[in-house]
């Protein structure tokens, strides 16, 4: 068993599995629809391929939240025309994004598969985003890889967040994060919600995704820009006791 390891840090990144068309949401954290997608774009695998999917749904995928990223809004105008071409009237839509959030993503799968999805994402078939077109992947994503299960390298792998948010935590010796993924990649009891991002087609003229247990877990991992706290009281023991002796010497 083989996982590759991702990082996923744009500055924009959205993750839609609840949108319709005039208004577009994003989860908090990253969708398994949009990793297999993204990973589908990789190995050139076309929209209406909708057969070729079927292997990857079975990777089994975790999410470590290594930075909370902050909800923005935009809206676009959009224009819909009639049959005729003549301009019938405009919608305006909504569009959600995160900003600054840093996930750490495990992919884990046979060793066959996992490796051939590693080459591709070294050099992908179609350009790769973070959920939407306009949140293209950054060039350091892809981190490697190894052996072992995916819960392991979530586990161990270091604190990614960006150094301005770690300084925020430097007064933590030990920092929660939180884990999502499938049921099977975490061992121990956890949380389990339905999520509908399980992909069955992508294709534009009808995508379709089922409903999923995703499991939620938190983790502890050591924080290697802790700094200890200095010990200072305003009370000198020491100094008042030299003092008093001083004044009992002069009286």
């Amino acid at each position: 068993m083989k996982t590759i390891l991702m990082k996923f840090q744009g500055p924009l990144q959205s993750y839609g599995t609840d949108s319709h068309f005039e208004t577009r949401h994003t989860d908090d954290h990253p969708s398994k629809g949009a990793v297999i997608g993204l990973i589908a774009a990789a190995l050139g695998i076309r929209r209406e391929e909708t057969a070729k999917l079927q292997e990857l749904r079975n990777l089994r995928i975790l999410f470590r939240v290594d930075q909370v990223g902050q909800m923005s809004k935009e809206f676009q105008i959009a224009a819909k025309y009639k049959k005729t071409g003549d301009h019938e009237r405009n919608y305006v839509t909504y569009r959600y994004y995160l900003e600054d959030a840093a996930f750490l993503v495990a992919l884990e799968g046979e060793d066959d598969l996992t490796k051939r999805i590693y080459e591709a994402l070294k050099r992908p078939y179609f350009q790769l985003f973070y959920g939407r077109r306009s949140c293209p992947v950054n060039y350091d994503f892809l981190l490697g890889l190894y052996e072992g299960a995916a819960f392991d390298q979530i586990r161990e792998w270091p604190w990614i967040a960006a150094d301005w948010y770690r300084k925020r935590k430097s007064g933590q010796e030990k920092i929660r994060l939180d884990v999502y993924g499938d049921a099977a990649c975490i061992p121990e009891e956890s949380q389990r919600a339905l999520r509908r991002d399980q992909p069955i087609s992508f294709s534009q003229m009808g995508r379709q995704h089922e409903l999923r247990f995703e499991s939620h877990k938190s983790i502890w991992i050591a924080n290697p820009d802790y700094v200890t706290p200095d010990i200072q009281t305003e009370h000198d023991a020491f100094t008042a006791l030299m003092e008093e002796e001083y004044v009992s010497e002069q009286s």
